[in-house]
């Protein structure tokens, strides 16, 4: 998870594309589902709000195959700086990628 956020921190997309299976499915609040690794791509590459932030991981909780993490991100978001609490929820499929993602904040949309 670690990884993950310091690839997207970092804009280092493709390290952080390797992360996901090509059937993934993104849950994020007020927006549409991001369903498979094309709209993923296309996502972190032209259409995603945050940038130029860091996230920081307060806690992370590993139960079989599902990892709950808490944290905040500090950054711009629509040329705003911002900071905001999250919690993400990844589901790994049977090869170690992340199948499924649901990002939770206490903002209405990210």
């Amino acid at each position: 998870m670690h990884a993950y956020y310091d690839a997207v921190d970092d804009g280092r997309i493709d390290d952080l594309l390797a992360l996901f299976a090509d059937d993934v499915v993104y849950d994020r609040p007020g927006q549409p589902s991001i369903d498979g690794k094309d709209d993923l791509e296309a996502f972190y590459r032209r259409d995603r709000p945050l940038s130029e932030g860091r996230h920081e991981v307060h806690d992370l909780l590993v139960d079989d195959g599902t990892v709950a993490v808490r944290g905040t991100f500090s950054g711009v978001q629509d040329g705003t700086d911002v900071e905001l609490g999250f919690a993400d929820v990844y589901v790994f499929d049977a090869d170690g990628l992340i199948a499924e993602r649901f990002t939770y904040t206490d903002r209405d949309t990210i």
